[in-house]
């Protein structure tokens, strides 16, 4: 089963006063990597958080913010009424010295520093916990969301895979000719050197051993197949993060492919292998989308 790396997860809750939003967005990444958005009221539990997710989400690069509301705020506030006072008695001195309208002194009472601030009241630990599960359920549904873009994943990534077999299959009827060329381009060197009266049958088996020999690639087509049918196998277990495993297999079939090609020695069997190779690097892009 194949999870995509891309996803978006959200949930939110009502917890006491608090309205909780939890989003989550999820991009290719090699490791697990998460930037966050926390309001002050969790910034303790950051780690926590990253913990959570990484043993939930696994690898990706991870956007994570939460909002917290309250009372239709998205940032509960505190007002230092003492210091509002304070500050009020200097401008009402300022302004009847200066006879200054004060109508609107409140606008600007409230934007001098810290007599409005953010609500610093730590979080009860039975409010975390609630806000743990909503932080769980987006996180499963982004895995939802990352399992449902895996389908299309599985089904293309499986058409390469299929496709680089049917190639493979289609390189057998070029074999025996492609020996019998080598025979002929040897006995035709062998003359040319010697010339046809004295052609030595023995030196020609001999050079035909040897060139076959180099020429042989029945290893590399049966390795080929084994990783075709362990790719397969390894697509259709259960386990979710596979991207890795999977990227060694496509290497490992890589190698067999440039050695075939290698070996060809046939212009048929070498366009061949270009599809093979053309297939191998669209199965290569898709394994970067995966889990």
């Amino acid at each position: 089963m194949l999870y995509s790396m891309t996803g978006f997860g959200s949930a939110e809750a009502r917890i006491g006063e608090r309205q909780v939003i939890v989003e989550i967005k999820a991009l290719n990444g090699k490791q697990f990597e998460m930037v966050s958005k926390l309001p002050p009221l969790i910034k303790n539990y950051e780690f926590e958080i990253r913990s959570l997710l990484n043993s939930l989400l696994m690898r990706g690069t991870i956007d994570f913010s939460i909002t917290i509301k309250q009372e239709g705020a998205s940032k509960p506030m505190t007002v230092n009424t003492d210091l509002a006072a304070f500050y009020f008695k200097g401008m009402q001195q300022i302004a009847d010295k200066i006879g200054v309208n004060t109508d609107n002194i409140i606008s600007t009472l409230m934007r001098m520093p810290e007599v409005v601030a953010p609500d610093q009241d730590a979080m009860p630990e039975a409010d975390w916990l609630k806000i743990k599960e909503v932080i769980t359920t987006a996180a499963n549904r982004l895995m939802e969301h990352r399992k449902h873009e895996g389908i299309a994943l599985y089904k293309d990534i499986h058409s390469r895979v299929d496709a680089i077999e049917g190639l493979l299959g289609k390189v057998a009827p070029f074999e025996t000719e492609r020996v019998e060329k080598v025979r002929t381009r040897i006995e035709q060197m062998i003359s040319d050197l010697a010339g046809k009266a004295n052609l030595d049958p023995n030196r020609l088996e001999q050079e035909m051993i040897y060139y076959i020999e180099r020429m042989d690639f029945s290893e590399e087509k049966t390795r080929l197949k084994q990783h075709c049918i362990y790719f397969h196998t390894t697509v259709d277990n259960k386990d979710v993060a596979i991207g890795r495993k999977l990227n060694f297999i496509l290497q490992e079939m890589g190698r067999e492919i440039n050695t075939l090609g290698s070996k060809a020695n046939h212009a048929d069997i070498q366009q061949i292998v270009i599809n093979m190779k053309d297939e191998l690097e669209k199965a290569k892009e898709q394994i970067n989308n995966i889990l």
